[in-house]
């Protein structure tokens, strides 16, 4: 038996309709088809616990849109897992998008231990949502986030996107002001990437989205307002409230093991990288998933740990692959700290916020 809990994750690739933007594994469902990829997740579920024969301290459902499962179905998903692989104080996430019936899902939700949500505001602002193709607006997301404090769960997350067609900081200012209004813990907040095969990226030349130097600015604002509201800034994207960073996320950056069930669900075991292909079909008739070759190696965890503001601890590194950090990725920090880049001492060394601007070409520098 696996000695460290795991991450635990789950796919639902079902959504109302499609975002503009989005490049997830997503489509419109009947209640049949609903209910015949439940089960399957569910036979998975005894399968992996058969084999692994582990513990996970963290639940993520995500998608797509988990809420548009029914009552029965959710709970039956959440109490598999915590009679097969969930321990007593686990953190239970599902993403969530305001609906009619939702009050009635979360409170289901919460009747099976679920502990966290996450709600996809992206924006307050009308404009944008509409260049988005966002159809929530702010009233039902509000709405939405009474709902999940009525069921009991105070741990809730909003997504916030950046760069957006028209977006300022004073528009910006307003979606973030609006989240923390509602009382939520954590934001997530994204820089818009085109992703091909989407209608945002089809239509990309008639776009008038801001430079990279306007991008720039508006996340070092963001970073600026949301410090100046007492909330953490974890991740490159992430920010909470001290005590409410996503367990679950953390365990991706800081190259811990989880294991994904569902179409397009990506696994880390065992120093092994899987995944399930993005065809409900295959997974519906049981396909085995795909090796994605080793993971775990010192460029893999330098690249996700300086994600985190907490960067890379030398020591840490040296008791993960039995060898002290490299003196000459020493050398190439102690160089970017002097360019602003970077912030390092004697116990290790991180990205500072401008560093993160930069983070592709910066961490090109250590692996």
């Amino acid at each position: 038996m696996m000695t460290k809990p795991i991450g635990l994750y789950v796919h639902i690739p079902f959504c109302e309709k499609k975002c503009s933007y989005c490049d997830f594994y997503s489509f419109s469902a009947d209640e049949t088809t609903k209910e015949a990829y439940v089960n399957a997740l569910l036979k998975r579920f005894d399968e992996y616990r058969e084999k692994y024969d582990c513990k996970a301290d963290t639940l993520y459902i995500g998608g797509g849109t988990p809420s548009l499962l029914n009552d029965n179905q959710i709970q039956r998903l959440v109490k598999k897992a915590r009679d097969l692989f969930l321990t007593d104080n686990a953190e239970i996430t599902v993403e969530a998008n305001p609906h009619s019936s939702l009050p009635e899902f979360l409170k289901a939700a919460a009747d099976v231990g679920v502990n966290r949500l996450s709600f996809g505001l992206q924006s307050a602002n009308e404009k944008e949502l509409d260049f988005l193709g966002r159809s929530t607006t702010p009233k039902e997301l509000e709405n939405a986030v009474k709902s999940a404090f009525s069921a009991g769960i105070e741990n809730v997350s909003a997504d916030v996107m950046l760069g957006l067609q028209g977006q300022t900081e004073e528009t910006l200012s307003s979606t973030v002001d609006f989240a923390l209004s509602l009382g939520v813990k954590h934001i997530s907040a994204y820089i818009l990437k085109l992703e091909e095969n989407t209608p945002l990226y089809k239509k990309r030349e008639l776009l008038t989205l801001p430079d990279e130097d306007e991008t720039a600015e508006l996340y070092l604002y963001l970073c600026d307002k949301l410090t100046s509201r007492n909330t953490l800034q974890y991740e490159i994207s992430n920010f909470a409230f001290s005590g409410y960073e996503s367990r679950h996320n953390l365990k991706y950056w800081r190259c811990e093991e989880y294991l994904g069930i569902g179409a397009s669900a990506h696994s880390f075991i065992k120093n092994k990288r899987f995944y399930y292909p993005r065809d409900i079909g295959a997974f519906l008739n049981g396909c085995s998933p795909v090796d994605d070759g080793d993971g775990g190696s010192e460029e893999e965890y330098i690249m996700l740990k300086l994600r985190l503001t907490e960067g890379i601890s030398f020591k840490e590194f040296e008791k993960r692959f039995s060898h002290p950090f490299d003196e000459a990725k020493k050398k190439k920090a102690r160089f970017l700290n002097e360019k602003g880049l970077v912030n390092i001492d004697e116990s290790g060394f991180s990205l500072t916020q401008n560093g993160f601007l930069l983070s592709n070409s910066v961490i090109c520098e250590f692996i």
